[in-house]
């Protein structure tokens, strides 16, 4: 793998803990009423340190505080964690730093001291603005907490906000999905993330299935409905859950979907970093549980450090590239995988006989089709043969 620049960099927080876990969540995250914020934020700040040979000279282009919970924490503890990062860390100009938040755990006055520790964008888990639903869902606040934190994050100053949302429900009708994303509209959020429910394993809902939840049809039907409404809005839709005003979209993610490199700290958290001079990409992943990664030391702190074969890079890039409507330039593969684009010329001509994906000489993109049935795309790239990578074929071109 021959790399010849490194990728944008961005820092991923872990904050693990919430006051309540919620039944459709798959998270790393742990309930607890009491934990020792201080210590918590001293041990991301010496696990940050050790990996700071891996990045030396390099910038931060975003930085995302997420959990968890992390308005559990207080705003001086997040003044103490930012105070850390920017003495460790060489932050760009114009950093974009996110912190995620939850209606039911934070005011105004608290989001003030998170302004002032330099967060400049929130994004609040609200989910739903309907008190049955949020009900069904486990969530801790109402429709009218989820409001007031709306304000008080204006409030306090915060100009860039993102909002949480969910449809297909339980028991939620295609008004009821209307009437929620309506309602966030009315609040003006610089973006919107809007994910169907889902039923994951490991979670209570995929133990205690919940009831009269909304078919494939009438998910299909709110899916759609959403999309017209938030378009006529003026949002745009730049990834398959995400939304934005012009010039809003979240910097961070979008480094995700562009395959860029990102350093995680914090309980369960994972990295990718590229090693341009080692010809090879890294990725790591902390100890899971918040009480093990406290008490582990040093370097004993990672669970796992992988080096990324060529299969691994091939695969990776297109499960995250493909999530974006613009698709990405095929220099962008070269670039972020040190592969050679030839690689994808065979599952590229089977999306593309499949009406998924679209491609010109220059530039790739998944189609309206390839859109709705993403999974089925995805896979297409799972099995990328790599034997004969330094042997390939000139490009096709279809």
């Amino acid at each position: 793998m021959i790399f010849t620049s490194n990728p944008p960099l961005s820092l991923y927080v872990h904050l693990p803990w919430c006051e309540r876990k919620c039944p459709y969540c798959d998270f790393n995250s742990h309930q607890s009423s009491s934990f020792d914020e201080t210590a918590y934020i001293n041990t991301l700040l010496e696990d940050l340190q050790q990996d700071l040979p891996l990045i030396w000279g390099r910038q931060i282009s975003s930085i995302f505080i997420g959990g968890g919970t992390p308005s559990l924490f207080s705003g001086e503890a997040i003044q103490q964690l930012m105070s850390g990062l920017r003495a460790l860390l060489n932050f760009n100009p114009g950093i974009e730093i996110s912190m995620e938040a939850n209606p039911g755990s934070a005011d105004e006055s608290r989001f003030r001291a998170y302004r002032a520790a330099g967060i400049n964008r929130l994004s609040i888990g609200i989910q739903s603005f309907n008190d049955r639903s949020l009900q069904l869902l486990g969530r801790i606040h109402n429709g009218q907490k989820a409001l007031s934190a709306f304000a008080a994050a204006r409030q306090a100053g915060f100009d860039n906000i993102n909002i949480d949302l969910m449809f297909a429900l339980p028991e939620q009708t295609l008004q009821q999905a209307q009437a929620d994303l309506q309602q966030a509209i009315t609040l003006e959020p610089e973006h919107l993330s809007l994910y169907q429910l889902s039923i994951e394993p490991n979670t209570l809902f995929h133990s205690q299935n919940p009831q009269n939840l909304p078919d494939d049809d009438l998910s299909w039907d709110m899916q759609q409905q959403n999309q017209a409404l938030l378009q006529q809005s003026g949002y745009l839709q730049y990834e398959i859950s995400a939304y934005a005003r012009a010039g809003r979209h979240s910097r961070h993610n979008v480094n995700y979907w562009h395959f860029g490199d990102y350093l995680g700290i914090g309980a369960g958290a994972h990295g990718k970093i590229t090693l341009p001079a080692e010809g090879r990409v890294i990725r790591q992943t902390r100890q899971r549980h918040p009480e093990v990664y406290l008490q582990k030391q040093g370097s004993a702190r990672i669970s796992e450090t992988r080096e990324l074969n060529e299969q691994d890079l091939a695969f990776e890039f297109m499960l995250n590239a493909l999530r974006l409507l613009e698709g990405f330039e095929k220099s962008l593969f070269s670039e972020r995988c040190g592969l050679p684009i030839q690689l994808l010329d065979a599952p590229l001509k089977a999306a593309r006989e499949r009406g998924l994906i679209s491609v010109t000489p220059s530039h790739l993109k998944p189609t309206t089709l390839g859109l709705q049935f993403h999974n089925d795309l995805q896979a297409l790239f799972l099995d990328i043969d790599t034997s004969d990578m330094h042997r390939v074929e000139p490009e096709i071109h279809f």
